[in-house]
């Protein structure tokens, strides 16, 4: 069965930097959509960034696009998510999440969709203060 767990989180001030790792287990690592959703307090859940295990190939949304970065380590089956240039807004609860075995193409935002991602890691708390 698939698991995750994600680490790392902790509290920063405006314009500093964290990784955030998210270790999975149970599945073959490299067929798979993963994803970083996050949800700030008082607002719904939202996919921030996603990679292709397969391929490598990455997404941003706008508004973490060149101040985020997500990558991976196929040979620890592990997903990061290094944060730098933090603001308060950044501030949330962050989530590591994962379609097994996609067979669709990769389009995202619209293939797959973030509502697709069906497999979810506990979450981790980040805080960035001004």
């Amino acid at each position: 069965q698939l698991q995750l767990v994600e680490s790392g989180g902790g509290s920063v001030q405006a314009g500093g930097s964290l990784r955030l790792s998210c270790a999975a287990s149970g599945y073959n690592y490299a067929m798979n959509c993963m994803a970083w959703f996050r949800q700030a307090p008082g607002k719904g859940r939202e996919g921030v960034a996603s990679i292709y295990t397969g391929s490598g190939s990455t997404y941003y949304v706008d508004s973490v696009k060149g101040r985020f970065t997500i990558s991976q380590d196929n040979a620890k089956n592990t997903m990061y998510l290094q944060m730098n240039s933090l603001k308060p807004e950044d501030t949330a609860i962050y989530y590591c999440a994962a379609i097994p075995h996609w067979g669709g193409s990769w389009d995202p935002p619209f293939t797959p969709l973030w509502d697709e991602y069906n497999y979810w890691g506990q979450g981790i708390q980040v805080t960035v203060s001004s």
